[in-house]
This record gives structure tokens, C-alpha cells and sequence, in this order.
């Protein structure tokens, strides 16, 4: 599967644990957002080596929520459906909660 075709997959998917449409990639700064959301974007993948090449890659992307709400129960659907999820940090800015995640996909 290309990595469009994947992307456009996880993209699926997310819009689904959210519950919106409000799930946007890389977008411009310029992009207005609606809350809750989810923004996400390509990171370093993972590459495993055998016989001196590449044997599998696989993507990383960085996974943020984005809500009002300090107790969403987002980032328990999110690792539930990724078992290659995991949570790294918390932050709040402009009155938002964000949430970021790693996810190998």
C-alpha cells in the first residue's frame, strides 16, 4: 500500500475516534481550526535492516488532540485502536488542552 493511500487510512480512522471531521494534516498556520480536533503530521519513520538493507519502514506521525476539555477520554480511544500508540506530553495553550501522541503506522 503507498504511504498516500495509508496516510489517507489513518486519516479515516481518526476522524472516526474523534467523532468529527475536524481532523486536519500538516495544516498552514493560516488554517482556521474548529475544536475538538486532531492535528497530525509525518515524523522519522522506523527502519529495520537485514542483509545490510532496509527490511521494513514504517511511518511515525505525531498525533495531537486539541480540546476545551481537560478530561476527554480521546487518548483512550486513540491507544486502544493503535496498540504502536503511545502518549508523550501534555500542554495547555490559548485555554487548550493538547494532547500529543506517537503513532508508528
Amino acid at each position: 500500500m503507498a504511504f498516500t493511500d495509508r496516510r489517507l487510512q489513518l486519516h479515516q480512522i481518526l476522524e472516526e475516534l474523534l467523532g468529527s471531521e475536524n481532523v486536519y494534516f500538516q495544516p498552514p498556520e493560516s488554517r482556521r481550526l474548529t475544536y475538538p480536533c486532531v492535528v497530525y503530521s509525518r515524523e522519522n519513520g522506523d527502519v529495520q535492516f537485514a542483509d545490510n538493507r532496509a527490511y521494513t519502514y514504517e511511518m511515525r506521525y505525531q498525533i495531537t488532540y486539541i480540546d476545551e476539555d481537560p478530561d476527554s477520554d480521546f487518548h483512550i480511544r486513540l491507544i486502544s485502536r493503535f496498540p504502536k500508540c503511545t502518549y508523550d506530553r501534555h500542554y495547555t495553550a490559548d485555554n487548550l488542552n493538547h494532547e500529543v501522541f506517537n503513532l508508528y503506522y
